[in-house]
């Protein structure tokens, strides 16, 4: 069962990692917290993605007010817990939570084009394409 766990003091430098060919396709750990931090003042959100006591995680949402939307700014699952659907749960598990918060009706995000299991997900839980800049690729959902 995945569950979320708030990034603490405590547990802000467990080794999660992409594998190297994904690198060029999220931001690590240390850009995740960066961004959450940067962010604080838009109710971000920088959690562990736990089965049970094992983290396999990281994701970040926090406020777009500018947009009147919710931005799932990064999700990345460790190397070594992919392919278990962990990815595919965490989003619908952000979701959830977006959606018992329902400050906005959709959810903005993007990613590198390149990323075909992200677009492949993304696009299972009805995100669509809404804009292009180089080889980012942005999408929506409404909630």
């Amino acid at each position: 069962m995945i569950r979320f766990e708030p990034i603490t003091p405590d547990n802000w430098r467990l080794p999660l990692q992409v594998s190297p060919e994904q690198k060029s396709h999220v931001a690590g750990r240390a850009d995740l917290l960066a961004r959450a931090y940067a962010y604080r003042d838009f109710r971000s959100r920088a959690l562990l993605i736990c089965e049970d006591e094992t983290p396999v995680g990281l994701i970040l949402y926090y406020d777009g007010w500018d947009r009147d939307c919710y931005v799932l700014s990064e999700l990345f699952i460790d190397a070594r817990y992919q392919g278990k659907g962990y990815g595919r749960a965490a989003t619908a598990l952000a979701l959830e939570q977006m959606r018992a918060d329902g400050r906005y009706g959709k959810v903005v995000l993007c990613y590198i084009e390149e990323n075909d299991a992200a677009k492949t997900l993304y696009e299972s839980f009805g995100f669509v394409e809404t804009d292009r800049d180089g080889d980012e690729i942005s999408m929506e959902l409404a909630l």
